[in-house]
């Protein structure tokens, strides 16, 4: 066995450096701006750079920055680089993981608070219900954290002990009852090829299960590179520039398609929720099953390149979940 070490290990890191210009008006738009960096996981080098690892899910979310920053009236440009100056990979790895281990702090506090309080002898049933709130609050943002922790913090492990710790003791069964059906689709979106952009991720993943299962059941899906794509006679487009089926305002593009489509489904609407969160994150419905379908599909792309794969078993994944919901009061 060769003892030579591989490329990747030879080879410096792949980053991504978002920089960016704001108007000095409205203060809000540049609350909001600050917020979803936030959201995103970047930290900062300077004065209006960010730095994420290059991943195709951290592009897409840059991409996506970059689109509100000039709806805004801003300019925003995103370079890929090796070689960062003035900073080593380590250098940077220790940034993201200071940076995770503050949040993974706060988290591991409040748990503690948590804990401390449900120890006593005697607690009413309207502070039971507030202490499991909580819970499930620090669940999810115990999961939103994990999944901008590009580099492993060290916090993470004792603070999912604490969190689990005060699940156990705060845990309550669950109900079941049925749900509505959905209504059906329009004829005149069936048997069409619908083009997205390709390396798939939570929103195209979804809304192409959405497609196959409610609306288009033979659909042909083509995968593109996204921008300037000029469709073809009969094609449809999702989740990309200029698509019949994107983003509009502040919902996620399977959002959108329930509304076009008239999908009346309180299953389907929990499962929009979860995508909008994990495609926007901006915690809008703090679902705390959010946490649990990001890490699948997280890891069902690292462990996929190929796009009808992530179709099809992304489609298994949000199957079983939409059977949960069709159960769940």
């Amino acid at each position: 066995m060769s003892s030579e070490p591989a490329l990747a290990d030879v080879l410096p890191r792949r980053w991504l450096m978002l920089v960016h210009q704001l108007p000095p008006e409205p203060a809000y738009f540049r609350v909001k701006i600050w917020r979803q960096i936030q959201a995103l996981g970047a930290v900062p080098l300077k004065n209006s750079v960010y730095v994420l690892p290059a991943r195709e899910e951290t592009r897409e979310d840059f991409q996506w920055l970059i689109r509100a920053i000039a709806a805004g009236g801003g300019e925003a440009t995103l370079m890929e680089a090796r070689l960062v100056d003035g900073f080593t990979d380590p250098e940077l790895e220790a940034l993201f993981q200071a940076a995770r281990n503050a949040d993974y702090e706060a988290i591991a506090e409040e748990a503690r608070l948590a804990l401390k309080f449900n120890r006593r002898k005697s607690v009413d049933r309207e502070r039971q219900s507030a202490q499991q709130q909580t819970a499930r609050r620090l669940r999810r943002r115990l999961g939103e954290v994990a999944a901008l922790d590009f580099f492993g913090a060290e916090r993470r492990e004792a603070v999912e002990g604490l969190v689990a710790e005060l699940e156990a003791r705060l845990a309550a069964p669950a109900t079941d009852a049925p749900a509505a059906a959905p209504a059906p689709a329009p004829d005149a979106y069936r048997n069409r090829v619908w083009v997205t952009r390709a390396g798939v991720h939570v929103d195209r993943i979804a809304c192409a299960w959405l497609i196959r299962r409610f609306v288009d059941p033979k659909a042909e899906f083509k995968f593109v590179a996204g921008k300037d794509y000029r469709p073809k006679r009969g094609e449809l487009r999702f989740d990309m520039f200029e698509a019949e089926f994107t983003h509009e305002g502040e919902r996620c593009s399977l959002e959108v398609m329930l509304d076009r489509f008239r999908l009346d489904d309180p299953a389907l609407a929990a499962i929009a929720e979860i995508v909008h969160d994990i495609d926007l994150k901006d915690g809008r419905y703090a679902r705390e099953e959010t946490a649990g379908l990001a890490h699948l599909i997280h890891g069902l792309c690292l462990g996929e390149r190929d796009d009808e794969q992530r179709l099809a078993r992304g489609a298994w994944l949000l199957d079983d979940l939409y059977q949960y919901f069709k159960r769940k009061r």
